[in-house]
């Protein structure tokens, strides 16, 4: 079976513009298929936003957009405070605590941020 993998583009303005709005400054975003940064990713930076790819291909994609603004929306009543109500969100939690991992991407099991252990 052919594995998947996303499209990355570098030095591309839409992290930038997408930051005027955003709780956070954001210098890589995974949309989909495609994982824009404002200059050139280093491996963490690549690793990190695969693992949201992965996110959404289990999720459907549209699935993944929900369940991302769910948990921020939940994060912010929780917290009243943008950065922290970011921190919270699930698919953050995953790719932060496993972006430092070169292997972790193989060793992935599916679906374990959704329902992480307590």
């Amino acid at each position: 079976m052919k594995s998947w993998k996303p499209i990355f583009i570098e030095n591309s303005r839409i992290p930038k513009i997408l930051s005027k709005v955003a709780p956070i400054d954001i210098k890589a975003i995974a949309l989909g298929l495609i994982i824009l940064s404002d200059g050139e990713m280093n491996e963490r930076t690549r690793r990190h936003e695969t693992i949201h790819y992965q996110q959404y291909l289990e999720t459907l994609f549209i699935g993944f957009l929900v369940l991302y603004l769910i948990d921020y929306l939940w994060g912010y009543v929780r917290y009243r405070e943008g950065r922290l109500a970011y921190l919270s969100i699930r698919a953050e939690k995953e790719a932060y605590e496993n972006d430092h991992d070169p292997s972790y991407l193989e060793n992935r099991k599916r679906y374990a941020w959704l329902f992480p252990p307590r």
